[in-house]
């Protein structure tokens, strides 16, 4: 932040390694003039040591987007545009959930899993997990989740990767070899029912160019709320 006191603009990197936050006032030159310097001193330092080779961040009102084209034009940086997406009770559509085979088990995501020995990759869950939240008690008491085993291994997952009040935004993710299957689909269903009956409301964060992830969004009812640009370069 510019002043600890009476912060008049600020740059958050989010606890999950997740890209950086433009806050408050764009036009605070003399915050801006300090950005570069910040970045390359002290953030990429810290970066190097978490094995991260990209700064991605976002303003947090579009405001922002022609300070950081105008802060960092200098370097190789890159653009993407971003679609947010919430659902309501009354557009869920309901009557496509995909039907699985009996070999495919559909499991909601309780403390009891991460210890059961007998799932080949258990890791990958609890790593996904620990992505997005400071432990694995910090989840199971204010997110919910799901996941697909197949022959005892977890090949998709859909969980709450963010939590603001009522609101989950869900993190999805199936493995490569299992794609196509309309598992995420299925997981999806079983989550946005569970957050329904508890009046969660879904949230649904991804990229316009990730035509998939926009489909099935899309297929089950999630209306389009706003847009965003998000911005990269190399470290």
């Amino acid at each position: 932040m510019d002043d600890l006191d009476n912060s008049t603009s600020g740059l958050i990197w989010l606890g999950n390694n997740d890209g950086f936050i433009f806050f408050g006032s764009e036009q605070n030159e003399e915050f801006n003039k300090e950005l570069n310097d910040f970045i390359d001193n002290v953030i990429q330092q810290e970066a190097k040591k978490a094995q991260l080779k990209w700064f991605e961040g976002i303003g947090n009102h579009e405001k922002w987007n022609s300070a950081i084209e105008s802060v960092f034009k200098h370097r190789k940086l890159g653009s993407w545009n971003q679609r947010v997406y919430t659902l309501q009770r009354s557009d869920y559509k309901d009557n496509d959930e995909p039907i699985l085979g009996q070999e495919y088990q559909v499991v909601k995501i309780r403390p009891t899993i991460l210890d059961n020995n007998s799932i080949k990759n258990i890791e990958f869950l609890r790593s996904k997990i620990l992505e997005f939240w400071s432990s694995f008690n910090h989840f199971f008491h204010h997110g919910i989740g799901y996941c697909i085993i197949y022959k005892n291994e977890i090949i998709s997952v859909c969980f709450s990767g963010f939590v603001a009040g009522n609101i989950h935004c869900i993190e999805i993710e199936t493995l490569e070899a299992h794609q196509g299957k309309k598992l995420a689909q299925k997981l999806a269903h079983c989550f946005i029912k569970d957050c329904l009956e508890n009046d969660i409301v879904p949230y649904w964060d991804c990229m316009e160019m990730n035509q998939p992830s926009v489909t099935v969004a899309e297929k089950l009812g999630f209306k389009n709320i706003f847009n965003y640009v998000g911005y990269d370069f190399p470290l």
